[in-house]
């Protein structure tokens, strides 16, 4: 199947052209039928010489309802595009090509309308020569007319013919419908329709809907039930849901889109051949490259028309604050109008190429100009957005519709070559900087480094570790530990001196800090194994606990702590914290509040 809609000026024969080809009515509303004037879209199908089905979007063509128009035409991707034998190019020719163009819309075919009524050979002419200055050069066209038949089979050939070249959508590309109409039908309840793009909806699929879910109830494609449809499609679907969502909200993947309601961009200029654009600075050619915007736009995608704040970054790039998020990608296309321009003027502005959807802030004094350097060669894929945002998880990448081009540095995170190379080199200064103020520390903790590197896991820091680094014990460190500072090493000698002749009278607090041995060295040595730490404030030399075990051993058993201490040659400020420490070592027993007793086995020797 596949979805072309109309385009061209008001009351050029675009319904009276899909009422011929299909031999159904696109226009719904009394009114319409009434005045002859389309108002809203038009839904037609048939099926052509190849056998093909095809579907038409048929879109209003006054001014008053451009908005209706690109709702219609944004998500499909082809166009039969309309114009009067025995008018010409008109105003709203000019406007739904310029629309077209700026929409990126490649793929189409050019018919004159209302050949009984003048040659169409002039306007034929015209029209391609319009066509050939913007994204639809190339275009078959042919005349027909609509009342008589003149030519309808020839157009039913070369429908055919276009809808051949158009490009194979993704089968398995993920789900966005943007929704042209909304309504509730009593017993099923809510009905959605659109375009169908790509990718595949089927019964039973849980779809996400302006930050809720939904499932899908039913399905109909051309007014047939079907279990499921892949894009291209129209479509109607049947969902469980409350309230009625609105036009321009969209069906889509959960967790493969990014809602977003701000994001940088650069603009395509529109209106090449001289009658659109409104004068738009920037445009190829232009001595100034800097492009105007008003301040608020309205800015277009699929069947959304949202309202946006314009913020100019630099050349052709500007940031747009949308007044509702809109599920997007990199790479997809917003039109930009201003609908307060003056009658007769083309209001469209810009296309508008999504570059990031999440641009950082823009909080010091020449930030935007930094930004428009950084967004001046990006394009829309996983390389640049990682240029921008230096670590990005693969779901993330993903819901921004780029593919990573390589592998994660760790996990499911990816990071930008060059970022990730500095990050390294980082980790390794910030390291022995950390060791030069720490001295009497084994290594800088993994999540001190983390916390230096602006890191957002603990993991990336294990992953950045490279010889002569290494991790050990929650730290990172650089190459074999050396030892200790000299100056603490030779107050552990005097201290080791101290204590071989009277090896349980642990010195007291004054004698440490004469020594120069405060926590920090105190604790440093006992990681060293260079002292036995009893309790706070109490330390001995390594091995002291089980020389006192085989002297207790001696005791007759079981003893109290005087017997304990006299025995030790000790003062009871270390007799009490070292039994206790004993007794946590299984060396001794507490048998009561008084006595204790040494196990059967008694220590062996260290």
């Amino acid at each position: 199947m596949h979805v072309v809609a109309t385009a061209g000026h008001v009351d050029h024969g675009k319904s009276t052209l899909v009422r011929a080809l299909t031999g159904m009515e696109p226009d719904q509303l009394a009114e319409e039928r009434r005045r002859g004037l389309t108002i809203e879209l038009g839904y037609a199908w048939t099926t052509l010489p190849s056998g093909e089905r095809l579907a038409f979007v048929d879109v209003p063509g006054h001014e008053r309802f451009l908005g209706t128009m690109l709702a219609g035409a944004g998500p499909v991707p082809a166009v039969m595009f309309v114009v009067a034998a025995d008018e010409g190019w008109m105003p709203q020719s000019e406007e739904h090509l310029v629309a077209l163009e700026a929409l990126g819309v490649r793929h189409g075919l050019l018919v004159v309308t209302r050949a009984d009524l003048a040659d169409p050979g002039e306007v034929t002419e015209q029209a391609l020569a319009r066509l050939a200055t913007g994204s639809l050069a190339g275009a078959e066209a042919l005349a027909v007319s609509g009342h008589t038949g003149q030519g309808v089979g020839e157009l039913r050939r070369a429908l055919d013919r276009l809808v051949s070249g158009l490009p194979a959508p993704a089968p398995g590309a993920p789900v966005r419908l943007w929704i042209d109409r909304a309504f509730s039908v009593r017993g099923s309840g809510t009905v959605v329709t659109g375009t169908l793009p790509a990718g595949r909806i089927a019964v039973g699929d849980e779809l996400a809907l302006g930050g809720g879910s939904v499932r899908v109830r039913a399905l109909e494609c051309l007014k047939e039930p079907v279990t499921s449809v892949t894009g291209v499609a129209r479509v109607a679907v049947n969902l469980r849901a409350g309230d009625v969502p609105e036009r321009g909200q969209a069906l889509v993947t959960p967790g493969a889109w990014t809602p977003v309601d701000l994001v940088d961009v650069r603009l395509s200029p529109v209106g090449a051949h001289g009658h659109a654009g409104g004068g738009l600075p920037g445009r190829a050619g232009e001595d100034e490259p800097e492009t105007a915007l008003p301040g608020t736009v309205t800015a277009h995608i699929g069947s959304a028309a949202v309202v946006c704040a314009v913020r100019p970054l630099g050349p052709r790039l500007v940031r747009l604050r949308l007044a509702r998020p809109l599920p997007l990608h990199v790479g997809d296309v917003l039109l930009l109008r201003d609908p307060g321009r003056e009658r007769g003027e083309v209001r469209v502005l810009a296309g508008a190429i999504v570059l990031d959807l999440r641009p950082p802030p823009l909080r010091r004094r020449g930030a935007a100009r930094e930004r428009a350097a950084e967004l001046a060669q990006a394009v829309p894929d996983a390389a640049s957005l990682l240029g921008t945002h230096r670590l990005l998880r693969e779901a993330d990448l993903l819901a921004m519709g780029c593919l990573p081009e390589t592998g994660p540095v760790c996990g499911d995170w990816h990071a930008d070559p060059a970022h990730w190379s500095r990050l390294g080199e980082r980790l390794a200064e910030v390291v022995a900087r950390y060791a030069v103020a720490h001295p009497l520390e084994p290594g800088m903790p993994v999540e001190a480094a983390r916390h230096e590197l602006n890191l957002p896991e603990r993991r990336l820091v294990t992953a950045l570790v490279r010889p002569p680094l290494a991790v050990a014990g929650g730290r990172v460190v650089s190459g074999p530990q050396t030892g200790l500072p000299a100056a603490v090493a030779r107050a552990l000698q005097r201290l080791h001196a101290e204590l071989s002749a009277r090896p349980f009278l642990a010195p007291e607090a004054g004698r440490l800090a004469e020594l120069g041995l405060g926590p920090r060295e105190l604790a440093a040595a006992v990681r060293s194994g260079m002292l036995l730490r009893v309790a706070d404030g109490i330390v001995l030399l390594p091995g002291t606990d089980l020389r006192a075990a085989r002297l207790l051993a001696g005791l007759p058993q079981p003893f109290t702590v005087s017997q304990a201490r006299q025995a030790l040659g000790t003062s009871r400020r270390v007799a009490v914290p070292l039994l206790e420490h004993l007794d946590r070592s299984g060396l001794t027993e507490r048998l009561d509040e008084v006595h204790r007793r040494c196990p059967a086995k008694g220590p062996e020797d260290p």
